[in-house]
């Protein structure tokens, strides 16, 4: 069971929090000063931290999540730097923040970073997750099996592509866990949740004094990456501006952060990801020719999921044990006739909704998932 340190200065945040995560299933710690987390989290392997307003944890080395009364830009954008996994506002969206959870409860939140234990000096313990299996039988999912254990222990770039929910990132994961590169860190960055103002920072960091809230230097995520794998996800959604610093940095292998004179060398693998048409992109005027060359050396093409049919029992059957397991209660069963609507579901959000579905159906259904349960539940 995920085990959740709730860390706030107000009672009444720590009692009603606690309350709804543990209707939820998550195991609650209620704690209103650093010091008692920091012995907490030496006795107990906590799998993440809420935190409130003036609560200073830097260099955690554990995923948190920054909740604040007096939301602004400038301190999510801060949060965020310091590797908050989720940045929420008061009054809380519940729904949104138990999702961030499950996500890291699946190991599959495309926010996290993993950095090697080495490089945190920190007394908070982490229980490191394995990275999910590439789930699936069809022909069209053991050629993407095949492709990364062929492509993933030389240096060469991938463009990993696909629709939204495909599984774009796993696919990512996969590629650095079987490189040489294997015990280095694995960095992530989402172009199209970054505002295009602060992608130069997000991607190269920035020194101190460089714009209005750079109150002292900052690493970005190349810098980061070092030794290891750039996963650059919505690739297609980065500003021209970016893309032109991205492929000097690609062409050099080295940055420059902004505000800086000084050129830092780096070496980092780049896998990229987009669900856009990116050759159509390149024809619009909206993507560099040059970058998309660059960082073409080997595509994937993650198919999508009603390409693979016949993936859908095996997918729908590990879901619900994983999903039952999580929930604590016991697996359920699901008719054929069931499994055979769910075949012919568009399943527009691929993997992503066949995965919410399932959810739905388990929390819906008695200990049984019928035929009717999904006619009922799953929209066509």
């Amino acid at each position: 069971m995920t085990k959740i340190l709730l860390l706030f200065r107000t009672k009444s945040m720590l009692n009603s929090l606690s309350e709804r995560l543990k209707f939820e299933n998550f195991t609650t710690y209620e704690l209103s000063s650093e010091s008692d987390a920091e012995q907490l989290c030496l006795s107990e392997n906590i799998d993440a931290v809420i935190v409130g307003d003036g609560i200073n944890i830097e260099g955690i080395g554990l995923p948190w999540i920054y909740v604040t009364s007096t939301p602004s830009t400038e301190s999510a954008v801060e949060a965020l730097r310091h590797g908050a996994i989720d940045y929420l506002s008061i009054p809380l969206d519940m729904n949104r923040l138990l999702e961030t959870l499950r996500k890291l409860d699946r190991c599959d939140n495309t926010e996290i970073t993993i950095v090697p234990r080495s490089t945190v000096r920190s007394p908070y313990k982490r229980t490191n997750c394995a990275t999910q299996q590439i789930i699936g039988e069809s022909r069209a999912i053991e050629h993407v099996r095949q492709m990364i254990n062929l492509v993933a222990p030389s240096e060469a770039r991938v463009l990993v592509l696909g629709e939204n929910g495909t599984g774009k990132e796993l696919v990512a994961r996969w590629l650095h866990l079987k490189s040489l590169r294997c015990t280095a860190p694995f960095v992530e960055v989402n172009c199209a949740a970054i505002p295009a103002e602060l992608i130069e920072s997000e991607l190269f960091g920035h020194e101190k004094g460089s714009f209005t809230s750079a109150i002292k230097q900052r690493k970005g995520k190349f810098e980061l990456a070092n030794g290891g794998t750039l996963f650059m996800d919505e690739i297609g959604d980065m500003a021209l501006s970016a893309q032109a610093k991205v492929l000097r940095a690609l062409q050099e292998n080295k940055i420059t952060r902004v505000g800086g004179d000084r050129d830092i060398p780096v070496d980092v693998r780049v896998v990229a990801a987009t669900n856009k048409d990116i050759r159509h992109e390149i024809e619009l005027g909206n993507f560099r020719e040059d970058l998309y060359h660059r960082l073409s050396v080997i595509e994937i093409d993650v198919p999508p999921l009603r390409e693979r049919i016949e993936d859908i029992k095996v997918l729908v059957n590990h879901f619900i044990a994983e999903i039952c397991q999580r929930y604590n209660i016991e697996t359920k069963s699901i008719d054929p006739r069931a499994i055979d609507l769910l075949e012919h579901r568009r399943w527009t959000g691929n993997i992503r909704e066949l995965h919410n579905a399932v959810e739905r159906l388990i929390i819906l259904s008695d200990k049984r998932i019928t035929a009717e349960a999904v006619e009922l539940y799953c929209h066509a």
